[in-house]
Parts: C-alpha cells; sequence; structure tokens
C-alpha cells in the first residue's frame, strides 16, 4: 500500500479552525499558541439563533466559519488559496497537488461523516488539517478532544467534503503562505482587538455582538417551553458551550488567554482593563452552561431564570470590556 504523507507537527488544540491554522502555519515556521490565532483572527463574537427549522435555540461564542481563516490572513499578510468546486475528482486535486509539493492542506467539511467523529451530529463548518493519505485512508489533524491526529476513510471524507446544509461550503481546501518579510504577529494586536470590538459592539441585527447576549438572556428562561426533550436539549446546548471545540465558557477562556498573551505585549490600560473583565465573564459563562444544565436534568424553571440573570450581567460585561478594547491606541 502506498502512502503519500509529509511531516507536520501533528497535533490538536482546543477548537478546530485554530488547530487547522496552527498546522498550516507551524509547517512553514510560524508558531502562535493557539489563543494569539484566535485573537488575531477576531474570532470572538456572539450569536443567538432559533427558527423554524431548528429543533432547539444555537448559542455560538465565534464568527461564522472560515471567516477567522480570512481575517487572520489579512491581517498578517498572508497569501491565501482557497478552491472550492462542486467536482469530486477535481476536489481531489485541488487536495493532492499541495501534498505532493509538501504542503499540509486545510479541509472545511461536515463532521458526521468523518469515521473517527464522537459525536454524530451535522456540523458544516468543521474544519480540519489533511497532511496524507493511502488508498483507504486520509490522515488528518483535529482538535485535541477528537484525538489530535487521526485517520478517516476516503469515502467518508469525500461525503464529508461535498455535503449541503447550514455552514456547508462547495469541496473547500486552502493552503496559507507566509510571506518572506512577515511583519511581528505582535505588531498587529490592537488592529485585531478594535476591530472585533467594534464589530461586538456595533451588530447589525439583536441577534449578534452584546445586542444578542442581552436577547439571550430574556429568552433562555423561557426555554422549557421550547422543548419536548428538555432533559436532553438543554444539557445538549450547555455541553456544545463549554466542550465543544470551544475551549471553554464558549470561546471566552480562548480570548481571555489571548488579552492575557497580548497584555505582555503591549502596555496597555484598555487592555488590561478588557483582560480582568473577559476573565470575570468567562467564570460567568461557565456559571450559565451549568445552570442550564441543572435545569434540563431537573425540570425547574428557577435554574433558567438564573441563567437568563447571569446573561443579561454578562451582556453589560462584555459590553463594557469591548467598549474598553475599542480604545486601544496604535
Amino acid at each position: 500500500m502506498t502512502t503519500t504523507m509529509i511531516d507536520v507537527d501533528a497535533y490538536g488544540t482546543q477548537h478546530c479552525e485554530t488547530t487547522t491554522l496552527g498546522v498550516l502555519l507551524r509547517h512553514q515556521g510560524l508558531d502562535l499558541s493557539e489563543p494569539m490565532l484566535f485573537g488575531l483572527g477576531r474570532g470572538l463574537s456572539f450569536v443567538y439563533w432559533d427558527g423554524k427549522n431548528m429543533d432547539f435555540p444555537f448559542l455560538g461564542g465565534r464568527v461564522k466559519p472560515f471567516e477567522l481563516t480570512r481575517n487572520l490572513a489579512e491581517g498578517l499578510g498572508l497569501e491565501l488559496d482557497v478552491r472550492e468546486t462542486s467536482s469530486p475528482r477535481r476536489a481531489w486535486e485541488n487536495v493532492t497537488a499541495p501534498i505532493a509539493a509538501g504542503r499540509p492542506v486545510g479541509l472545511q467539511l461536515d463532521s458526521f461523516h468523518l469515521d473517527y467523529f464522537t459525536s454524530k451530529a451535522h456540523f458544516g463548518g468543521h474544519v480540519v488539517a489533511l497532511y496524507g493519505y493511502d488508498e483507504h485512508d486520509a490522515y488528518l489533524v483535529d482538535t485535541d478532544q477528537q484525538g489530535g491526529a487521526v485517520r478517516t476513510g476516503l469515502p467518508g471524507l469525500a461525503l464529508a467534503r461535498s455535503a449541503r446544509g447550514p455552514m456547508t461550503a462547495r469541496n473547500r481546501s486552502f493552503t496559507l503562505t507566509v510571506p518572506r518579510h512577515l511583519p511581528d504577529p505582535r505588531s498587529r494586536i490592537t488592529a485585531a482587538v478594535t476591530a472585533c470590538a467594534q464589530d461586538f459592539l456595533t451588530p447589525p441585527i439583536a441577534n449578534l455582538g452584546h445586542r444578542g447576549i442581552e436577547k439571550a438572556g430574556k429568552l433562555v428562561p423561557g426555554w422549557l417551553d421550547r422543548t419536548d426533550r428538555p432533559e436532553r436539549d438543554l444539557p445538549q446546548a450547555a455541553l456544545l458551550m463549554e466542550r465543544a471545540g470551544t475551549g471553554g465558557a464558549l470561546f471566552r477562556n480562548l480570548y481571555r488567554d489571548f488579552l492575557a498573551e497580548a497584555a505582555e505585549v503591549l502596555d496597555d490600560a484598555g487592555l488590561r482593563t478588557g483582560h480582568r473583565l473577559y476573565a470575570e465573564a468567562a467564570t460567568l459563562w461557565t456559571r450559565t452552561a451549568e445552570s442550564i444544565t441543572r435545569a434540563g436534568e431537573s425540570g425547574d424553571a428557577a435554574h433558567l431564570a438564573e441563567a437568563g440573570a447571569i446573561l443579561g450581567d454578562l451582556a453589560a460585561l462584555e459590553r463594557e470590556a469591548m467598549e474598553a478594547l475599542s480604545r486601544l491606541s496604535a
């Protein structure tokens, strides 16, 4: 059996997109921490999403899939080569060509079809790094939670890449090229932080940013009436907040750690204030998830009322944090 494989640092971190970015960039000698990748990619956000076609509301804590990658490439001046196609043959050629040239490839796909994935739920915004293949399997790097260096069958990979539905892309694959004269990534901290803060403070609709958190605080107390299976749906919603590749606390742990790392580089009072407030916010998001879990397990709406009150506090807290961060000096 012939195996085509390149040598990479094949270990996973906490979030799928930053795990993949780490693999692609380390291979070219650019080694940034996961919080720094997340922060420079302006990854933090919030969305409260519900709809007639949804079984249960969704709380999201980051920008939409692949936006983080585009933001990071733009901010650091990386060359981002994205390929999409409806042709399975061309989709595979878009992967094998970079591998043959000695470069790992990022893939966006539906995790449902991956052999190793522990949670069999459709998620079309999942991102992995591919660094090799043989006649039967593809060799991937996924999050630490999913096993880090893993393999999956080629038929399942093809299904995952071509899947249609929410957040999917047409067999999307991508590579990153680090320029010869890369500016110090830390010099881009201020621009990334202030842009993320502005987006958070001025969301176009009430479901997003600090307005979305405030809206969630008003709607979460009624979640028992939103489902026939609260013992399943509420703990699942809390699990997605804490363990579904978020790094814990709906990505607030990652952003807290980014701000801590940034504060070691830049002497800025607003940055220190933002870090202090996001450290507090991270703790409150975990408390929110715990209250939602208890509500599902007990059927007691008082726990959801508690979660709603915490979310109200979080909306004000994160708004204050982002206002401080929006004033960072160049």
